[in-house]
């Protein structure tokens, strides 16, 4: 199984583009803290896909489509905390991408 032909993989590797974009212009004292902590997340969805693809055994593959969905649940945990602290704006739909990729 090839990744770069998922649709999921592509739509992860957006979402991961539009988690920097909107991070860009997140306080500078949210670099260390939030920041950092949704980039590593939404980084680490396309590339867990990415890994399980590469697997030669389902039970891998599985296994790291299943650590993808976790990272897809933290990052979408840590979009609700900055929307909450008010760090995004009601017209990013940024979280809602992540919901429709986790369905």
């Amino acid at each position: 199984m090839v990744h770069t032909n998922l649709e999921v993989w592509k739509e992860s590797v957006e979402l991961s583009v539009d988690v920097y974009e909107l991070t860009k212009h997140f306080p500078k004292e949210e670099l260390y803290a939030l920041t950092s902590q949704l980039r590593r997340s939404a980084i680490s969805i396309p590339s867990n896909i990415a890994e399980g693809c590469a697997r030669n055994k389902n039970g891998e593959t599985i296994h790291f489509l299943y650590i993808a969905l976790g990272s897809l649940a933290e990052l979408e945990t840590q979009l609700i905390i900055a929307s909450k602290l008010g760090l995004l704006d009601s017209s990013d739909n940024i979280l809602k991408k992540s919901f429709l990729l986790s369905n």
